[in-house]
């Protein structure tokens, strides 16, 4: 497999020291740059798999970088780290075409799993996609929002849909609970919380016979799809 290369944009010497090294450790190729210009004429001359970005960054931050690279490239996956906290940062980052946000100080772990998560969903968003999967005795057909086998057919809302292809696009893998939100309606409030335990307990209860496929609660965290 090819080496994975990864635009890192941040202007903390020390933070982007630590942060580079660990992440050639973990054997990607880093191209780090100090502030948000020299990270767009790298972007522009380089072929890159993700983007790390800073968001206070001089002469350019990571939200007008952003906003750059979606013009150049609308699929390369793009994880935002910053110290802002406040939720209109993090949907502004969204809505921008990020893919996460990373409040720091954050864990290089979690790092690490975001990139591997985003990673393997760009690599198969570059495969013609998937209409049919198999779950059990059942295929689910994504288009038309339908589980089925020979004697029976289920109908699905299409939120139900959508997040049971978010899961089976990321079978045995912690999703966390405002990524699934944000994915689904680009919000994580209160009201739209609720309406996923809905669904989630929905998913459950047709899918409760299917030897070795559950739907796992991580509290405080999210959720796990987990299939053999």
């Amino acid at each position: 497999m090819s080496t994975v290369r990864i635009l890192y944009t941040e202007d903390d010497a020390t933070l982007a020291f630590l942060t580079k090294d660990n992440l050639e450790q973990n054997h990607y190729e880093v191209t780090h740059c100090e502030d948000g210009k020299s990270g767009f004429e790298a972007f522009k001359k380089g072929s890159f798999d993700i983007c790390i970005l800073d968001i206070m960054m001089p002469k350019m931050d990571g939200f007008e970088l952003a906003t750059e690279i979606r013009k150049l490239d609308v699929d390369v996956p793009i994880i935002f780290l910053s110290a802002k906290t406040l939720k209109e940062d993090r949907l502004k980052g969204l809505r921008l075409g990020a893919d996460d946000y990373l409040v720091k100080p954050f864990s290089i772990e979690e790092l690490l799993l975001k990139i591997e998560i985003f990673l393997r969903r760009s690599r198969k968003n570059n495969l013609v996609e998937k209409s049919i999967y198999e779950i059990g005795k059942y295929q689910f057909d994504t288009k038309n929002f339908i589980l089925f086998n020979e004697t029976e057919k289920i109908p699905l809302t299409q939120r139900e849909a959508d997040l049971l292809k978010l899961f089976l696009d990321n079978k045995n893998v912690v999703l966390k609970r405002e990524q699934i939100l944000t994915s689904l309606w680009g919000d994580d409030d209160y009201f739209m919380g609720r309406s996923l335990d809905v669904f989630i307990s929905r998913l459950r209860k047709i899918l409760a016979n299917e030897k070795g496929i559950a739907i796992d609660n991580l509290h405080g965290i999210g959720f796990r799809f987990k299939a053999e």
